[in-house]
């Protein structure tokens, strides 16, 4: 039998978590080579397998996150269920839990009690506020997140209210910075032959992202108001209305003034000296943007996007999601794919985002049926013999 190429074929992983962050987090870790061993509450599971959309019996919520895990259930509140979760982790390398602060202390699945029986284990908890702190206690969801720090007062159109992006962000981006964290850890356990507890604030993620937001209020003691697609810092950088209805979003540094200047037959633009520079258009700001905005009305997006990229300005059409995933670039980098499932069939699918040269790429697989590994990884992983998860299963442990 030939080994795998996955860069982490040798790592495992118990998921004691649900909804999003922590599960997309591990979606990630599983399809590049992680054997994922997902807990669930036996007979209900993760909340989101009822989230809609839904797809015959199954979700699309839940298809998004939880590609490549196996499903075992262990009913956490029987001594039964947490001496499964406990051997379980005995011999993993991860366990990654979300429940609020102090729930599994009282389990006795928290991570010091983990990590007495596996040193080597890495613990993340991840929860709204962290573990320590005046809101550790705080419930929250990813729009309270994105509220609390900070990308909804960015987000908005000029002089109108807050607006939250599209996808859950806070979730999403959260579930980027445990792998991250995950990815260090496991380097860091090379280093030392010790594992250790990572403990995950969703709002400390959000934070983290303002980067320049707070560099400009560390610089300029600058609250950055909202702009709607304009960028505090660049001008032109926005989106314009096309004569067809649709919008093109053009961002130029200095090289790309000129030419664009030129394309837009905006001669007077062009030679005024006060905007040769992009200090000089961020000054002037609602001059370029009102003179851009009258010539751009007269183009349709695909005229104006073809006329950019021929003379290299940067431009992109705003895309909607069925244009983004009918788009020939998307499909020839292979971003849109399917998994076959038991139950619902073909279901599209986005695989990860990455192209390996030395390992193989990370490919699409299917998410589990609730329950569907339990009497697998009892037998194969504890030794649990059919008479014994019989009982399990009798007695509502699993």
């Amino acid at each position: 039998m030939s080994l795998s190429t996955k860069p982490l074929a040798n790592v495992t992983v118990i998921e004691l978590a649900r909804v999003l962050a922590c599960p997309f987090a591990d979606m990630i870790l599983a399809e590049l080579g992680a054997t994922v061993i997902k807990i669930e509450q036996p007979g209900s599971g993760d909340e989101t397998r009822s989230f809609e959309p839904p797809v015959g019996d199954e979700s699309a919520y839940f298809f998004a996150c939880n590609r490549g895990k196996q499903s075992v259930t262990a009913n956490l509140k029987t001594d039964a269920g947490r001496r499964i979760v406990r051997e379980l982790a005995a011999s993993a390398d991860i366990v990654i839990e979300n429940f609020p602060v102090g729930t599994l202390a009282r389990y006795g699945l928290d991570h010091t009690a983990l990590r007495a029986a596996n040193d080597q284990l890495i613990y993340v908890s991840c929860t709204g506020f962290g573990q320590t702190g005046p809101y550790a206690k705080r419930k929250g969801y990813d729009t309270v997140f994105q509220a609390m720090g900070g990308l909804m007062s960015l987000t908005g159109e000029r002089g109108g209210g807050p607006v939250k992006p599209g996808l859950p962000i806070a979730d999403l981006t959260s579930g980027m910075w445990i792998a991250i964290g995950l990815l260090s850890a496991l380097n860091g356990r090379t280093l030392t032959g010790k594992g250790c507890h990572i403990d995950f604030s969703m709002l400390d993620g959000q934070v983290s992202l303002l980067t320049l937001a707070a560099g400009r209020y560390f610089a300029l003691n600058e609250v950055p108001p909202r702009l709607g697609t304009e960028h505090p810092g660049r001008v032109p950088s926005a989106t314009f209305a096309c004569s067809d209805g649709a919008y093109v979003h053009i961002t130029c540094s200095d090289q790309h003034w000129l030419p664009l200047c030129t394309l837009l037959k905006l001669d007077a633009l062009a030679s005024d000296p006060l905007l040769a520079t992009n200090a000089g258009r961020v000054e002037h700001r609602e001059r370029v943007m009102q003179t851009l905005t009258q010539a751009i009305a007269g183009w349709t997006r695909r005229e104006l996007c073809d006329a950019c990229d021929a003379v290299g300005v940067p431009a992109g059409p705003i895309n909607d999601v069925a244009e983004v995933l009918a788009d020939p670039h998307v499909r020839a980098r292979g971003m849109v794919g399917a998994f076959e499932h038991p139950t619902v069939g073909s279901f599209g699918a986005l695989p990860l985002p990455f192209k390996f040269d030395g390992f193989d790429d990370p490919q699409i697989q299917r998410p589990p049926l609730l329950g569907e590994h339990t009497d697998q990884v009892l037998r194969e992983r504890l030794g649990y013999d059919a008479q014994h998860i019989a009982a399990l299963r009798r007695d509502g442990a699993i």
